[in-house]
């Protein structure tokens, strides 16, 4: 059986009111995470556990202090006027399909405890050219939620059915658990180039604009510039070194037709 530790930062209690999980891990071309490492470092989000399991990929990273560090997934929480947020981040995604359920699974717990909403999933859907403007499509496990992200003013395609098989990973598990454990929520998925090492910058601005649509964030997505490429390129030498490990490269959605390569 697989079990997940997970280290509460502080010891203080954390009390939310009524909090959106947004869940953002690497992916194809790491859209997902790009946006909600950019949401966390724009919001100043503060750290409210991490993640451990055996299931890690055998491997760590040496920093630039020349000191070892393990992969690592992290909870962030922002306290805002309006709605509370849970952002959910990390540099892998589980790496086998049951320390995939497992990990879910705890993440499921932490939506119950905080009373959580809804939540939303990110990924990539990986093209076989880098796209010029990146469509954002949308699925969900609850209809009238869907239908909510759907709305013109969102900018969001009006099916994603055909366009894409199975969501794979995370993304993809969390809903389908959630449908089963009566919690609501949708994916966001922008088109990103296939490529292993591709950063899709533009797929996560995309997300990011349906995102501060929808919940009205007043972000600046201009400051996705220098400093985020350059937090980015640190990304893509640690999923390089895990590349070989671990399949979170290609957590996300099968596409069916012969334009789209993958989504994840």
């Amino acid at each position: 059986m697989v079990t997940w530790e997970i280290t509460p930062e502080t010891k203080e209690k954390i009390v939310l009111q009524s909090p959106l999980f947004i869940e953002g891990l690497p992916g194809i071309g790491n859209v997902g995470k790009i946006a909600v490492d950019f949401l966390i470092e724009e919001l100043k989000a503060t750290k409210l556990c991490s993640f451990f399991s055996y299931k890690y990929p055998s491997s760590v990273f040496v920093n630039d202090a020349n000191l070892v560090e393990m992969p690592k997934i992290e909870l962030y929480y922002k306290k805002l006027k309006k709605q509370d947020i849970l952002l959910l981040t990390g540099d892998i995604q589980p790496i086998d399909e049951e320390s995939c359920y497992a990990f879910c699974d705890e993440v499921l717990k932490i939506f119950k405890h905080y009373n959580c909403t809804e939540m939303i999933t990110t990924g990539g859907i990986g093209l076989q050219h880098v796209p010029d403007k990146p469509k954002v499509y949308c699925t969900g496990n609850d209809a009238k939620l869907l239908k909510s992200y759907l709305a013109p003013e969102m900018g969001v395609e009006k099916t994603i059915f055909g366009v894409v098989g199975p969501i794979l990973g995370v993304s993809g598990v969390l809903l389908g658990l959630g449908k089963k454990r009566g919690v609501k929520g949708v994916a966001i998925l922008a088109e990103t180039f296939a490529h292993p090492m591709y950063l899709g910058i533009k797929g996560a601005k995309e997300l990011l604009r349906v995102l501060d649509t929808k919940l009205k964030l007043n972000l600046d997505l201009k400051k996705m510039s220098k400093e985020i490429i350059e937090v980015e390129r640190e990304l893509m030498k640690k999923t390089k070194a895990l590349s070989s490990e671990t399949k979170s490269l290609s957590a996300g959605a099968r596409a069916k037709n012969n334009d789209v390569n993958y989504i994840g």
